[in-house]
């Protein structure tokens, strides 16, 4: 595992994205502190989605639920929220035990939200307001990608 809070490097090796030896992580300890931080937010939104008795679809999204076809949206949001937490207990398992995957859950934090605009972009859903996944999407974005190149800079000097 690095020491380093920050890179050593500024220079990104993308060779680090699927390292030899994924045990060893030789980015910074920024980089992983800012990934479970952001694992613990998705495992939060996953519990939200499952255990919520609208799935969060009205009570956050703002999506009406009151309409015909109500209960489909709700048990989508109860089953979208069993995925993302399957998914998030995965990213848990790689951050915590194989270190040197770091950059590669980052990387899928960052297709995440291109996945979920276009998605949005094919298939928009109506609501009462603006759901906070499309508010932040777009905002997320740009931090994630900083964070994916982060990763994958050295913090320990050869």
């Amino acid at each position: 595992m690095s020491t380093s809070l920050l890179p050593a490097s500024w220079r990104p090796v993308p060779a680090s994205l699927l390292p030899a030896n994924p045990a060893i992580y030789d980015g910074p300890r920024l980089a992983t502190w800012l990934a479970m931080a952001y694992l613990v937010f998705i495992t939060v939104r996953s519990l939200i989605h499952l255990l919520l008795p609208d799935g969060g679809a009205q009570s956050i999204a703002s999506i009406d639920v009151n309409v015909a076809g109500g209960s489909n949206i709700v048990a989508m949001f109860g089953q979208w929220g069993a995925i993302q937490l399957l998914l998030a207990g995965l990213l848990w398992v790689l951050l915590l035990r194989w270190r040197g995957l770091t950059p590669l859950v980052l990387l899928v934090f960052v297709i995440e939200p291109c996945l979920r605009g276009l998605s949005g972009h094919l298939k928009p859903v109506t609501a009462m307001g603006t759901p906070p996944g499309e508010a932040l999407n777009w905002w997320v974005f740009p931090i994630l990608f900083l964070l994916l190149l982060l990763s994958l800079c050295p913090a320990n000097r050869n």
